[in-house]
């Protein structure tokens, strides 16, 4: 090779030398760039798909919600449609401020047609119309009678009020049957006399007011197209009364009362009851009152203190009374029962048969200005049995006895016993009305062994609302 070109071969290779590893360093950071945007990038990537991910199970979950809320929307206006279908229910009373106010009651139509074996019953007497043992005639021949009434017709009103995270609640309640017939009433308008039978209000456990007397259980009072049914065999009293109820176990209660004191008595020529009105304790009742779905049992026990003051002379006995009853149901749907109660006590005639017999015998000079205390066992029962939902007979007998007290005079014409038997039948064709007819057969006692005997066929209808 020439000389020359050897020179510019080797100048060329130095250049070369040089070059390289200027060369080699640039492309080295460049591939290090590179990789920093491709993890970069793949950095990114994963985001998107995270991102991507996300919002596919947000649409899937969207998608979701909005097929529930269709279908919970369609299920919504299936039941509109079918609520819309029926008749709209009846408000429960009204309301004024925060006091909610109802009406209910029924309305009664009574007819009967009555056999007295011994004697007539005077014109406008309660006998009349409704099974009262102390008029069944006695001493007499027989005669025979028929009435129709509405009478026994019913109303009441009730009144709830919040306070202090309870109820203050009231009842008013009034019918016609008790008050005495005004003459002529049913010669042309056969207008009677509304009169008050509850008038109560309660809070908390607390009842103050006119009520049935604690010593009574109304709830066990069978059905019967009569005004009260059994009478001369039950408790039967409304009055004024303080009470308090304290419950002692799931299905137990404690009642305890204060209840308005009244002195019944005869003397040894008159018969008539006495109003004394001179008391100055109140009746004292505690009771235990034991329910379940199918059972409702009560023991009850009264105080009371009997007083006669008569211008200086006067005088007070202890009175006591022991009272327990009971129902059970039975049978299919609950539709049968037995309903039961006995009473007896020393000084309580009063509390018995609307009055039966009396509490005391007293007579300022017969007998020495004494309260003379009457002893008196009553009882009831009867068996309901329900043929099917809407046809069912109740066979009911009640008893009375008075003890008078021994070696004293007492008035011939003093109930003495009574007793009844009843059956009955009752339909009702729909809900709240009620049609029955009723066969009654009862005897009175007095003192001076005479009887009267009564027969009574009665039907009656009743609507509730």
């Amino acid at each position: 090779m020439p000389m020359g070109y050897r020179s510019l071969g080797a100048a060329l290779l130095a250049a070369s030398a040089l070059v390289a590893p200027e060369t080699a360093m640039a492309q080295t950071a460049r591939e290090q760039a590179l990789e920093e945007r491709l993890a970069r990038l793949e950095a990114e990537m994963q985001t998107l798909r995270a991102d991507l991910v996300a919002a596919r199970t947000v649409q899937a979950e969207t998608a979701a919600a909005a097929s529930q809320a269709a279908s919970a929307s369609e299920q919504a206006v299936t039941r509109v449609a079918a609520l819309e279908a029926k008749p709209t229910a009846p408000a429960e009373g009204f309301r004024v401020g925060s006091t909610t106010f109802k009406l209910g009651g029924f309305v009664k139509a009574v007819a009967s047609a009555t056999r007295y074996d011994d004697g007539m019953l005077a014109g406008g007497s309660l006998g009349k119309e409704f099974y009262l043992p102390q008029q069944i005639p006695v001493g007499g021949t027989s005669t025979r009678d028929f009435m129709a009434n509405a009478r026994q017709t019913r109303l009441f009103f009730t009144s709830s009020t919040p306070l202090a995270g309870k109820e203050l609640k009231s009842h008013i309640e009034f019918d016609f049957a008790l008050a005495t017939a005004p003459p002529g009433a049913q010669r042309a308008t056969n207008a009677y006399t509304p009169t008050l039978r509850r008038a109560f209000l309660t809070f908390d456990k607390f009842l103050i007011g006119q009520e049935w007397t604690t010593f009574q259980n109304p709830a066990l009072l069978p059905e019967s197209t009569d005004f009260v049914g059994p009478l001369e065999g039950t408790v039967f009293v409304r009055q004024m009364i303080v009470q308090y109820r304290q419950p002692l176990a799931k299905g137990l209660e404690l009642h305890l009362a204060l209840e308005n004191p009244q002195t019944e008595t005869v003397n040894t020529t008159n018969a008539a009851l006495a109003d004394n009105d001179q008391d100055r304790v109140p009746d004292l009742v505690a009771k235990l009152v034991y329910k379940q779905p199918n059972l409702d049992l009560h023991v009850a026990g009264l105080v009371r203190q009997l007083s006669v003051h008569d211008g200086g002379n006067d005088d007070d006995a202890m009175g006591w009374g022991i009272s327990a009853g009971g129902k059970v149901a039975f049978g299919p749907d609950k539709r049968h029962d037995i309903r039961f109660s006995a009473t007896y006590g020393d000084g309580i005639g009063r509390y018995l048969g609307l009055g039966y017999a009396p509490d005391a015998l007293y007579d300022r000079i017969a007998l020495g200005n004494r309260l003379l205390k009457v002893e008196n066992f009553a009882a009831f029962a009867s068996l309901k049995l329900g043929w099917t939902s809407n046809l069912r007979s109740t066979i009911a007998a009640g008893y009375q006895h008075a003890d008078y007290p021994g070696g004293v005079i007492v008035p011939g014409l003093a109930n003495v016993s009574a007793y009844s038997a009843a059956v009955n039948l009752f339909w009702s064709p729909v809900k709240n009305l009620d049609i029955g007819i009723e066969v009654r057969h009862a005897e009175r006692e007095v003192a001076n062994g005479l009887k009267g005997q009564m027969d009574r066929l009665e039907m009656a209808a009743k609507y509730t609302f």
